[in-house]
């Protein structure tokens, strides 16, 4: 009998060990559901986290984009800059010289009129051409506006007397001072006579 005390003894803590197993798997299934739940629930909220993260990134990416080009046009405008100032670097010396072809031009065409007995001799026709294709190479250019139509933007009227013509009605009749461009650039607008 003792025997059948000791295997009923034995049997005893086995279940116990089996039952403390079933237990601790209940405790597992149940901390594994926690833990799923927990995911979930912090699944929301690191989806929340991502999507925060990929709008901070798009809008970084497009703060990136405009300063990239608004830099890009900032070079392109300085280099623009750099070039209409290399083009135009020597406008107020080629302003100065104006008054200097002026002359030579009332010179030159007082000495072409009949009725005057003043020569223009070669050596000064010589400084003039050379003065004036000189400026010449450099971008000056000069304009030609008798007979044109009055452009305010390029001309600037003196006086308006009536058109000897019906066609040079609002037309230059006469160019007082000549207009000059350097480059594209007008450096000194036309004095005109225009017809009315």
């Amino acid at each position: 009998m003792k025997k059948k005390n000791q295997k009923n003894t034995k049997k005893e803590p086995i279940v116990d060990e089996v039952m403390d197993q079933s237990t601790s798997q209940e405790e597992l299934n149940m901390t594994e559901d926690q833990a799923t739940e927990n995911k979930g629930q912090s699944g929301g909220g690191e989806e929340a986290e991502i999507i925060k993260l990929e709008k901070e990134n798009a809008e970084l990416k497009d703060k990136y984009l405009r300063l990239y080009a608004e830099f890009d046009n900032f070079k392109r405008r300085t280099v623009k800059e750099k070039l209409d100032l290399m083009r135009t670097a020597a406008q107020d010396t080629m302003t100065a010289l104006l008054p200097v072809l002026d002359d030579f031009d009332r010179a030159k065409k007082n000495a072409e009129d009949d009725k005057n007995t003043e020569v223009f001799t070669e050596g000064i026709r010589l400084v003039y051409q050379k003065l004036y294709s000189t400026l010449t190479q450099k971008g000056l250019e000069a304009m030609e506006s008798t007979g044109d139509a009055f452009d305010p933007e390029l001309h600037e009227a003196v006086t308006e007397i009536p058109a000897p013509s019906e066609e040079l009605k609002g037309k230059i009749i006469d160019t007082i001072e000549k207009g000059y461009k350097l480059g594209d650039k007008i450096i000194r607008h036309a004095k005109v006579v225009t017809g009315k």
